[in-house]
């Protein structure tokens, strides 16, 4: 397949600043996730590096090769758009052999219908082949649009939110064959999302971005366990991070409105901010902290506690469903080696 690296990409808008002095290496073969809010710059990323916008200033490199100044047409990259875009008055197979009947490509009809049935294969959609697209369900529909990208056999697929508009089970399972055709075919993918769950499951690496910078690059382990800043504390993790100031005092940490101290490292500072993702506090009849349900969420295979210490409000998950009820009083944990720290003004991880 395909290695692409950007080379210190800023992209402006008139007077927008889209891209920050983006630089990216991504390996031959990768899942690489664009991950961040709307408006981060994920979009105008994968749109440089299909050369749909021009970047205005810094360079982009596929396999080794400058190729600022190549037209789409010939970067050889196959873009899957959020929306479906397909000719709904085609068949199936019509739409998936479209892009192969340019006259650039000048295919014998044969290989056409031999690229068409094995990318129909991959995705499932073999029994849909004579169906007008017009009378698909939304999930067909982008199974169809990541197929015509597939029967390009291009040297990357750059996927924006290919997923965003299916319902949460079709998400779920496009998601896990999205990642089974892409570890199979080796291919070099780069996908856009806003969603922290088909980040974390399906990226061999990630690359958190905000307001046109990026904050972090990463495996999944290093996004999730070692965030680089709040930013990509609070962005990753469902439940969200309990993120609360806190004073260091001989030794030890009291989080700002709360009944809450626990032992400080030496190293740092006197005012922070301490993050504690939900699952590192734990429920126990001998817990070291106690505190009252303001608010349990039962989710089938676990259920969220909101515990209410002092002036505070930290999220706990507990496994199944919980019996605990509003006011009730707990003890719990925290796991301790699993604190995060950050600085007051900036957000960074302290070491």
């Amino acid at each position: 397949m395909s290695n692409i690296r950007l080379e210190n990409i800023n992209k402006n808008f008139k007077e927008v600043v889209a891209l920050h002095d983006v630089s990216l290496q991504i390996k031959d073969g990768e899942f690489f996730v664009l991950l961040g809010p709307t408006g981060a710059g994920k979009t105008t990323t994968l749109r440089v590096i299909a050369g749909l916008e021009k970047q205005s200033s810094g360079h982009v490199y596929l396999d080794g090769t400058l190729a600022d100044d190549l037209p789409p047409a010939e970067r050889d990259v196959a873009f899957v758009f959020q929306q479906y875009s397909l000719y709904p008055n085609m068949s199936v197979y019509d739409n998936l052999a479209f892009p192969l009947r340019s006259p650039l490509r000048d295919l014998a009809e044969a290989e056409i219908k031999q690229r068409v049935t094995g990318a129909a294969e991959i995705l499932r959609i073999t029994h849909l082949l004579e169906r007008k697209t017009a009378r698909l369900s939304g999930g067909e529909m982008q199974r169809v649009s990541i197929g015509r990208a597939i029967v390009r056999e291009p040297r990357a697929f750059l996927m924006d939110e290919p997923l965003s508009n299916l319902d949460a089970k079709l998400r779920e399972s496009l998601r896990i064959e999205l990642k089974h055709i892409q570890k199979t075919q080796n291919s070099t993918t780069i996908f856009v999302t806003h969603d922290q769950i088909e980040a974390l499951t399906m990226a061999d690496r990630i690359a958190v971005l905000d307001d046109g910078h990026i904050l972090q690059i990463g495996t999944p382990f290093d996004i999730y366990d070692r965030p680089a800043t709040t930013v990509v504390a609070q962005l990753v993790g469902s439940p969200r991070i309990n993120l609360m100031h806190a004073d260091r005092h001989n030794g030890s940490l009291q989080l700002e409105d709360s009944t809450l101290v626990v032992p400080a490292p030496a190293s740092i500072p006197e005012r922070l901010l301490v993050g504690i993702r939900p699952e590192d506090i734990r429920l126990a009849d001998e817990g070291a902290f106690t505190g009252q349900v303001a608010l349990v969420e039962p989710l089938g295979v676990e259920s969220i506690i909101h515990l209410k210490v002092g002036g505070q409000t930290l999220l706990s998950i507990v496994p199944g469903t919980s019996t605990l009820r509003l006011n009730d009083a707990v003890r719990f944990d925290i796991a301790l080696n699993q604190l995060h720290f950050f600085d007051l003004e900036h957000g960074l991880r302290l070491q």
